[in-house]
């Protein structure tokens, strides 16, 4: 008699992350390494641009944009209410927030009021070599934006130098909870994007050079004048977003 092993009748389970998918999304439980997906997906989504301030979302695009349950999806919501980048608006669905003069006003103070900390912190820990390559990657950015020619990731890659600084010196207090609140609030700043066309002189222009005037004065170890021309620096990027704002309105 044939005997059928036990091989071919067994379905293969699918993958331990996939497992856990299923279940979430079948059961409703969610886990909490898959509700901290959700946020890091949808925070990267604002990052990227594919999520716009004030626009109207659904869950079940959420599901498939961030490619995660319903559940986590759910359960995400609150945390993005209490941080105000998201509202439950009746009858209409989900918005994302909605940038206006307040908002801004608001952000920046609480920008401001965390890096004026953190510029002393990062001032007395960050080695030369690193400022070093930091003045390299400033300078390289700028270069780009002053030559006049087409660079389709200028912008990208400009944002990605200036709020690694921003994000690095933040971190150097080594206070997990103001790191969070940190990225939280840069996240309603970083939705504010100027038209592709202005960006070089409005925004990455001005930005690398008070970046590179910032770290002059951290090289020198000069920490009242850093701590200045941070301030300086935040103002006059919550005039450059004011200055957008306005000229969309």
């Amino acid at each position: 008699m044939h005997t059928v092993s036990p091989s071919s009748t067994t379905t293969r389970k699918p993958p331990r992350k996939a497992r856990a998918a299923i279940v979430a999304s079948d059961e409703g439980a969610v886990s909490p390494s898959l509700r901290n997906l959700a946020y890091e997906r949808f925070r990267q989504q604002i990052l990227n641009g594919q999520l716009k301030a004030g626009q109207f979302v659904s869950q079940r695009e959420l599901v498939k944009l961030l490619d995660v349950p319903l559940g986590a999806v759910r359960e995400m919501i609150p945390r993005l209410e209490a941080a105000r980048l998201l509202s439950t608006v009746p009858q209409r669905g989900l918005q994302i927030a909605h940038i206006d003069l307040k908002l801004i006003r608001n952000a920046f103070q609480v920008r401001g009021m965390i890096e004026r900390e953190a510029v002393g912190h990062y001032l007395r820990h960050v080695s030369d070599a690193e400022l070093d390559e930091e003045e390299r990657k400033h300078r390289a950015i700028l270069d780009r934006a002053l030559s006049g020619k087409p660079d389709a990731r200028l912008d990208q890659d400009a944002l990605a130098v200036d709020w690694g600084l921003h994000d690095r010196m933040v971190d150097s207090m080594g206070n997990e909870i103001l790191s969070e609140m940190y990225r939280v609030n840069s996240l309603h700043v970083r939705m504010i994007r100027l038209d592709a066309q202005q960006v070089r002189q409005q925004r990455v222009v001005p930005a690398m050079e008070e970046h590179l005037r910032f770290i002059g004065l951290l090289k020198a170890r000069d920490e009242a004048g850093a701590v200045k021309a941070m301030q300086e620096h935040v103002d006059q990027s919550r005039q450059r977003v004011l200055n957008a704002t306005l000229q969309q309105t």
